[in-house]
């Protein structure tokens, strides 16, 4: 029961079109998210510092928002997880040779742990890249802490294609086909 206005499931989980006027709520999941994973001694991903603390990554988010299509999940009305879809990847990883929508700021509230904010969020996107008529769509993630996330992006029926690097950071871009409308 999607729409291009938005879509709610059965558990009263309900997706959003989002907006620049979001920035203060994906900066609060993203921060929330970096304070979850320090908290448990996993740093690697995204650091000790909170993204809205950081120049640089409050640019990139608000880059992403203004460019892209962002979506917000709520459960019972409170922000559960965001992602936004662009045409393309970042600049650290090569445009794909066709065609693409790509995943960017995944992030969910760890409140809502277990009610499948981030495969909502990504059967979504899917349902927007098809219903664009584009039958590509790609994310990248951060592929070390035994690579749990490049697990759960396989697990929602992404491939793994190719891996990359920005410094030490070491990361896995994945693919899925989502069979384009016609």
């Amino acid at each position: 029961m999607e729409s291009a206005t938005g879509s709610g499931t059965e558990d009263g989980m309900r997706i959003r079109p989002g907006s620049s006027a979001d920035l203060p709520l994906v900066l609060g999941l993203l921060d929330g998210a970096v304070a979850w994973l320090v908290a448990r001694g996993l740093t690697g991903q995204w650091g000790t510092e909170p993204w809205s603390a950081r120049p640089k990554a409050v640019a990139k988010v608000e880059r992403y928002l203004a460019e892209g299509a962002p979506w917000v999940a709520e459960i019972g009305g409170e922000p559960a997880g965001t992602l936004t879809l662009t045409h393309g990847p970042g600049p650290e990883v090569a445009p794909a040779d066709e065609p693409e929508r790509y995943v960017h700021l995944l992030v969910t509230d760890r409140r809502f742990a277990g009610r499948g904010v981030g495969g909502a969020l990504l059967a979504h996107a899917a349902e927007e890249t098809r219903r664009a008529g584009v039958d590509l769509l790609r994310v990248d993630c951060y592929a070390g802490n035994g690579g749990r996330l490049v697990a759960f992006y396989t697990g929602q029926g992404f491939v793994p294609t190719e891996p990359f690097a920005v410094g030490d950071w070491h990361g896995q871009v994945l693919a899925r086909r989502v069979g384009a409308a016609t």
